[in-house]
């Protein structure tokens, strides 16, 4: 992961009321961990077959939004907004199809 980009990202997107979540990351050897981990002190790091950054905010109507953004020099990210009463789980299927169709973008 290109860890200056993706703080470049971060500030971007926390300029707008976003959170970082979760920073998922190609390549995680012990100080690549540890860079990332010192970056981004409130976010969990999840080994994953792409580099993105997951980030959430409340939306309208008591709904929580979620994008997934690719930590890339191109801009790509999908987006969704989750019901106030939509489970976790729900929402962690949500996700995982999201992040299955960013590694399908990367594969094309």
């Amino acid at each position: 992961m290109n860890l200056g980009l993706a703080q470049e990202i971060f500030a971007n997107y926390q300029k707008h009321g976003w959170q970082l979540r979760r920073v998922l990351t190609l390549t995680l050897t012990e100080e690549e961990h540890h860079q990332i981990a010192e970056a981004f002190p409130h976010a969990t790091i999840v080994q994953a077959e792409i580099d993105a950054l997951w980030f959430a905010r409340a939306a309208s109507a008591g709904r929580e939004a979620w994008e997934l953004r690719l930590a890339a020099e191109q801009p790509y990210a999908l987006f969704e907004a989750f019901e106030a009463d939509e489970s976790e789980d729900d929402r962690e299927d949500a996700r995982r199809e999201m992040e299955n169709k960013m590694r399908e973008y990367m594969t094309r």
